[in-house]
């Protein structure tokens, strides 16, 4: 997915325990809904995480499915984790992956990776659906610049917590004691939790940055009830639970140390540097694929995502 710079969320703040409260606006892709709640006008990061895409849920009868042509990325890594459904992931690393749900694919771009995502031609065969998270997570200025790399990790790699009502996996960082076995470069937790009618979870007190985001279903927190579609981020330290509603809850936690370095965001760049994706954006356009920085994914090398003339009329923004 790309970021789009007219596309922001609402915000209110009515609970106590609250920083801040996001309600994403719906945005239909043809026939696709996504829901985007970070980067937001008030709150552009949650820890390291800078982008929050909740994609569908969207059912497709034959030969429909997603498209998202060859784009480029600097100064980040995305997160790709599915509920329902599947992508075929190419990059110009020569990566090719298919996901599904369960998996996590983590890609950093360090200084420029290209790559696509799409529907593979044996699932638009037959009625299929679609549901699941794309998230970014902005890179140390100490790695914005080193290569791009790749990994792929099955469901039963990442940690798995049980407990009277709750069903969680960690799918980034550490928390509660574990330690996923994705490389990560900074301080970060990410987890996609089920919660039984009624049961309660602890959000983790080790982590600076705090955030929940309902996926399905609601909570209560601090005696007010939030429904699915919802970002929650809370303040550090205090001692928090989530409890899930009648018909119980999904919820992604996310989080981790801020960034102690000013961060921009453009497009599908972010940097602690204007001068790097202004560059980016250069190298983008001149569209030289054999020498240039950026090179097209082997096997999905016929179209790319152009920059539009509309978006060349913004500028880069301060992630605060």
């Amino acid at each position: 997915m790309s970021w789009n710079p007219t596309h922001s969320p609402e915000l209110q703040s009515d609970n106590a325990v609250l920083e801040t409260l996001i309600i994403p606006r719906a945005r239909d892709l043809g026939g696709f809904e996504v829901r985007r709640a970070l980067p937001s006008v008030k709150r552009q990061l949650v820890g390291p995480f800078i982008f929050f895409d909740q994609m569908g849920p969207a059912e497709f009868i034959t030969d429909g499915g997603i498209d998202v042509r060859p784009h480029p990325h600097i100064g980040l890594g995305t997160v790709t984790y599915l509920y329902q459904g599947e992508f075929e992931h190419r990059d110009s690393l020569g990566t090719h992956q298919m996901i599904y749900p369960g998996e996590v694919n983590w890609m950093v771009a360090g200084r420029g990776v290209t790559h696509s995502e799409r529907t593979s031609e044996e699932t638009r065969g037959k009625r299929h659906s679609l549901f699941g998270i794309q998230t970014w997570i902005a890179l140390p200025e100490a790695h914005e610049d080193m290569p791009p790399d790749f990994e792929h990790h099955k469901q039963g790699a990442l940690p798995h917590i049980e407990d009277n009502g709750v069903s969680a996996r960690l799918i980034l960082g550490s928390a509660y004691g574990e330690t996923s076995p994705v490389t990560m470069l900074s301080d970060t937790f990410y987890l996609d939790v089920r919660l039984e009618p009624g049961a309660a979870f602890p959000l983790p007190d080790d982590h600076e940055d705090r955030g929940v985001y309902v996926t399905q279903g609601s909570v209560e927190i601090a005696g007010d009830m939030f429904e699915e579609g919802r970002m929650m981020v809370f303040r550090p330290g205090d001692s928090l639970s989530v409890k899930a509603g009648p018909l119980g809850a999904r919820l992604m936690l996310l989080g981790g140390a801020t960034l102690n370095e000013e961060r921009y965001i453009w497009w599908n760049f972010v940097s602690s540097s204007k001068e790097k994706i202004e560059n980016a954006t250069r190298e983008w356009k001149a569209a030289d694929w054999a020498n240039g920085a950026f090179h097209l994914p082997p096997g999905d090398d016929q179209e790319f995502i152009p920059i539009s003339e509309d978006l060349e009329r913004t500028k880069p923004r301060r992630a605060r």
